[in-house]
């Protein structure tokens, strides 16, 4: 009896390595083929639900094809779902570009950003190409465009100059905001502001920051701000007066507006490290000379720190008024 016990324990011992053995070869099996063994997949990205081919994901030498390929160990869930542990955002994108070869890309950049980030991680390498060459024309474009604020309150405004780092050049029009009729080159020289002020938007693009107000109460009015403050003023509007009407003129004083662009250039980098520029323009004094017709105002604001309101040509002159007309002055 012992010697028959001792042969069925080890027939049983025996029998047991040959039963295990396909089991646990059967379990891995199982899980190398999980993906394999289907034409469709089920993934799970970060709560976002997916459902493709494995022809799809195996399109390009990426980390979902090393996924189906069994390189790469995944978790399934007790449903069958591969689970990835992403923000499944821009998952569809991402399965977009390996179905179609292209995509739409979102053209906000950090959008652009988050789905270069997704195509880096799943080694998506023709995605990753399509992103940086699109932030590299955005780039491009962002470098060649010239933005022109345009200000919709006092308080954006003060909050616009307050804030900026560069110097600060403003051009307050609105013809609407006049009592009386225009003098016949009025509207002329209003539109020679206008391209005055394109023409310097281009020039100094990039070192100082050009503003527009339309809804101020002055028809054409250039403001100078440097370190957060006002240092220049030129109106360029006046009041003519005549023996039958008052009418509004408008001036076009090219060279003293770009003498103040080149003045205000001073406060170009002295934001934030002291009074910087201040001073040297201070100590102008009255070196600059003023045009024909042209005078100048000094305000004390803040103790020597001033304001220069240059208003050009605030009476008629002789050649300007009608046969039989009386000329009054007035300043």
């Amino acid at each position: 009896m012992s010697a028959e016990a001792s042969v069925g324990s080890h027939a049983a011992d025996s029998a047991r390595p040959a039963v295990s053995q396909p089991a646990c070869h059967n379990t891995d099996e199982h899980r190398n083929r999980g993906l394999l063994g289907s034409k469709y997949v089920k993934l799970n990205v970060g709560g976002s639900l997916h459902y493709t081919t494995v022809q799809t994901l195996s399109k390009e030498d990426s980390l979902l094809r090393s996924i189906c390929n069994g390189g790469t160990d995944v978790n399934t869930d007790s449903e069958g779902w591969v689970v990835l542990d992403r923000c499944g955002r821009h998952f569809g994108l991402v399965l977009n570009f390996l179905r179609d070869g292209s995509v739409p890309l979102p053209e906000d950049h950090r959008e652009l950003d988050e789905v270069l980030k997704e195509a880096q991680y799943y080694r998506v390498q023709g995605l990753v190409q399509h992103c940086l060459s699109a932030m590299q024309k955005q780039k491009d474009v962002f470098e060649s465009v010239c933005c022109i604020p345009m200000i919709t309150s006092a308080k954006e405004e003060q909050k616009m100059i307050s804030t900026c780092r560069k110097p600060v050049v403003k051009l307050q029009n609105n013809r609407g905001n006049n009592k009386y009729s225009y003098t016949s080159n009025s509207d002329d020289n209003l539109l020679k502001n206008i391209e005055l002020f394109d023409k310097l938007v281009l020039r100094f693009n990039g070192r100082v920051l050009f503003v527009k107000d339309v809804l101020g109460d002055e028809i054409c009015c250039w403001s100078f701000y440097g370190e957060g403050r006002k240092i220049a003023e030129v109106c360029c509007t006046s009041i003519v007066y005549a023996t039958e009407k008052k009418q509004t003129k408008v001036e076009f004083p090219e060279a003293r507006i770009f003498e103040e662009t080149l003045n205000i250039l001073i406060y170009e980098n002295s934001r934030g490290s002291g009074p910087g520029g201040l001073h040297l323009l201070d100590s102008r004094g009255s070196g600059s000379s003023l045009g024909a017709g042209q005078s100048e105002e000094e305000g004390a604001v803040g103790g020597d720190r001033r304001v220069r309101r240059i208003h050009v040509r605030r009476h008629i002159m002789h050649d300007e008024r009608g046969h039989g007309q009386q000329t009054v002055y007035k300043d």
